[in-house]
Parts: structure tokens; sequence; C-alpha cells
């Protein structure tokens, strides 16, 4: 999606006060190549690796945490996993999906570093499992849930990233309105999620999550952008730009 103008669009998201992009992937091939792009941009594209939760193979999964293993120091972040009971309906499937991601969650343990995940139509059941396991640096990535949901994320310090679609989801605005500042990040999920449905997604627009934000919490952007930046560093450690 990104390939022919991946550098004009980084420019565009420079321009737009964008410091850094955190690739997340689906696949051990996403991994791999996820490496490579960073390689290419260095410190502007930052690397994760995760096995995307559709995809139901435990010996992919075992693979995935190998990799993961063997290049923790290049990676910001164990992503995207999670729990999708949208596309994933059978509950032995669902089984299936709730080992693997509590695989990735002890991984996340074992080698501190933070989850990308992923919960769709599943909020409820995922942050049950990151409580149950104890897990220690999250981040939720395009919450679908109630506000009320996520109460208890929140009380244990995970993060919630708002993606542009902000701007046309009551369900997005509602969570934002109840979520702490220090508990707010910001993303895009490109090619997705835009401002504008049908339409690919850009790093840049993370700066139309911001405004949001801003105006749902009554704040100034700059709060915003503050709040975001120490939070990126909460979670992120020293790899956060």
């Amino acid at each position: 999606m990104f390939d022919p103008d991946r550098a004009e669009v980084l420019e565009r998201a420079r321009e737009a006060g964008v410091a850094a992009v955190v690739l997340v992937g689906e696949t051990l091939a996403d991994a791999r190549r996820n490496l490579d792009l960073a390689e290419q941009f260095p410190g502007v594209l930052l690397p994760s690796a995760g096995l995307y939760p559709t995809y139901l193979d435990r010996a992919e999964a075992e693979a995935m945490a190998v990799f993961v293993r063997e290049n923790r120091s290049k990676l910001v972040a164990i992503g995207e996993v999670g729990l999708d009971h949208h596309k994933v309906e059978d509950a032995a499937d669902q089984e299936v999906q709730r080992e693997i991601f509590a695989g990735a969650i002890a991984l996340s343990l074992e080698l501190d570093l933070p989850l990308n995940i992923h919960s769709r139509s599943a909020g409820r059941a995922t942050i049950e499992l990151l409580l149950e396991m104890g897990a220690k640096r999250a981040l939720l990535h395009a919450f679908d849930g109630r506000a009320a949901t996520a109460l208890p994320a929140i009380e244990a310090g995970y993060f919630f990233s708002v993606p542009p679609s902000i701007v046309r989801s009551r369900q997005k605005q509602k969570l934002v309105k109840r979520l702490p500042l220090s508990s707010i990040l910001l993303e895009t999920d490109s090619p997705v999620l835009g401002p504008e449905p049908g339409e690919r997604n850009e790093p840049r627009n993370a700066v139309l999550s911001l405004r949001a934000v801003a105006e749902i919490q009554g704040v100034q952007e700059e709060a915003v952008a503050e709040a975001v930046r120490e939070n990126a560093r909460r979670l992120f450690g020293d790899r956060a730009p």
C-alpha cells in the first residue's frame, strides 16, 4: 500500500509533526520486513513483531516467539497480537486464539517488551486475560468496547491509542471522553481507520486524532501532545522518539 511512495508519506508525516512511526505486522514475513524497513529509515520507522489474532497457527506462533527473542534489541513492541471475536466466532478457534495471545503476554513479561493489542469485539475478554496474567506494558489500539469496559485497563496503567476515525466514530468519542490523558496515545492504523472511510490513511493524520482528543477533553492541543510524548516514554522506554 505504501511501497510506491513511502519516503513521501514519511516526509508528510514529519512535516505534520510526527516524530516516528511504529510498524506493526501480522505474520513472520511481516516481522522480517519491518526490520528491513527500519534499517532503511532509522529512527523513523520503529519495528514490532507479532502474530495477528486471526492466524490460529501454533507453529507460526512458536516461530514468532523465537524471532522476537532473537531480535529483542531491535524491536519496540510485540504486536499486533490479541483477540478478535468478530472474525473468529467458533468457540474452539477462540480458545486457540486465547492460547496464542497468552503466549504473547508471557513473552512480553519475559523480555520486558510492550504489547500492541488488537481486541475487536473482544475488549472485555482481552482485558481480563491481560489482568489475569499480570501484563505490565500494554497498548490497546483502536479499542472498540464501551468506556466502562476499559476502566480496569485504565486502573492497571494500560494505554489506549486513538485513530483518526475518531472524527466520525461516536464510540471512539465516548471512550476518549472517559479516558485520562495519562492513558492516551495516538495512532493511525494506516492504511485504514482514516477520517474518511475507504480512503488511504497516512501517519500524518495522527494530528487529526490529537485535535479531536483536545476538543473532546476541552484542553489545549499542546497539553495532549505533551501527555502523548510522556505516555510514549512510559510505554516504549528508551526506544520512544
